[in-house]
């Protein structure tokens, strides 16, 4: 039916939020494209779970429901997908960039002959134009409604607009918290389809018997801070940490850092934020000795205030700050935290 898919990851009965994120991304691309947004829920015990997804504006449900289908396991999913897509013939398929959806996009890609595209952090209907050989000659060809995968490339340095213009469906992974969630109508009505599952996926596919499984919570809760302050390399050291976390103390927000200062083991990987990391969306956002590189600005440029605190006036995140403090940290953050002090009591 040429409509657009989101894999809904679970674990039990609750759906994963950059599922309904994608949920909501999906809901605004299926209006551009004239299309119904179709979700898919695999696993077990599922009986009122697509209420968790219809209200973000899903028109239709594929449920299917066998105890050997949860937890994930490779084979009895991607047997389900790739048969149901060989069915529905979607255009479009949008996935999370999770350790579920890293395994499962590409298994569902190779068996389709499909492209796919991984760590979006946008994803937009446009048209295009391109050349292409129709025998010894090139000629131009023109797509519509393609769907463009935007992604940082070559380590940050550009972003790259990748197509799939000849095959579907057009496959894209997209980390947690890039895309917004957002209820479209909390009583809106969707077409719930509970399949037969041994229709779909083969006895032999549940040779792996998950014999104990553990989940580690977060540990910090940098996606829900409502202030962050951030480190990056400018900060010098794990020393130098220690005034971040005294400010962000000080003014009730949790500490990130960029990839920089993680790769120097300065602090632990769950607190970098960007591309490869965790994407917030904070009130506040104050960036220390952070430069600005794409990859970490993918990850915090939806932040309600960003102030940056650098030595260098023409640092790249400073073109997207709305308050540039130039200064060493080690002048400016003592400063600070004084200021706090004083003025929070």
């Amino acid at each position: 039916m040429n409509n657009v898919f989101v894999y809904c990851e679970l674990e039990g009965n609750k759906v994963a939020d950059v599922s309904l994120e994608l949920c909501t991304k999906g809901r605004k691309l299926a209006n551009q494209l004239g299309v119904q947004l179709e979700a898919i829920l695999i696993g077990s015990g599922l009986d009122g779970v697509e209420k968790q997804v219809i209200p973000y504006g899903v028109d239709r449900v594929h449920v299917f429901d066998d105890a050997r289908l949860f937890p994930y396991t490779s084979l009895p999913h991607t047997s389900a997908v790739v048969n149901l897509f060989k069915e529905e013939q979607p255009q479009i398929c949008l996935l999370g960039a999770t350790v579920i959806g890293r395994d499962l996009g590409p298994r569902v890609s190779s068996a389709l002959h499909s492209g796919l595209t991984a760590d979006c952090t946008q994803l937009e209907i446009d048209d295009f134009d391109m050349k292409v050989k129709e025998g010894d000659q090139f000629v131009d060809k023109h797509y519509e409604n393609q769907l463009m995968q935007i992604r940082p490339a070559f380590g940050g340095s550009i972003i790259a607009t990748i197509v799939n213009p000849e095959h579907r469906p057009q496959m894209a992974t997209v980390r947690d918290g890039v895309m917004k969630k957002e209820i479209l109508d909390p009583d809106y009505k969707g077409e719930v389809i509970k399949h037969e599952v041994g229709k779909y996926v083969p006895e032999t596919d549940y040779v792996v018997h998950v014999l104990d499984r553990h989940v580690e919570a977060a540990k910090h809760n940098l996606k829900g801070a409502s202030i962050i302050v951030a480190g990056g390399y400018g900060v010098g050291s794990k020393e130098g940490f220690d005034l971040i976390f005294r400010l962000a103390k000080e003014i009730h927000a949790e500490v990130g850092a960029s990839r920089a200062a993680v790769d120097a083991g300065w602090i632990d990987h769950d607190r970098q934020i960007g591309q490869t990391g965790v994407t917030v969306r904070p009130k506040v956002y104050i960036a220390c000795g952070i430069s600005g590189a794409i990859q970490h600005i993918a990850g915090m440029k939806e932040s309600g205030i960003i102030i940056s605190i650098n030595n260098d006036p023409n640092a790249p995140i400073n073109q997207i700050a709305d308050y540039n403090i130039c200064g060493n940290l080690e002048d400016v953050l003592p400063k600070l935290i004084k200021y706090y002090k004083k003025n929070n009591k």
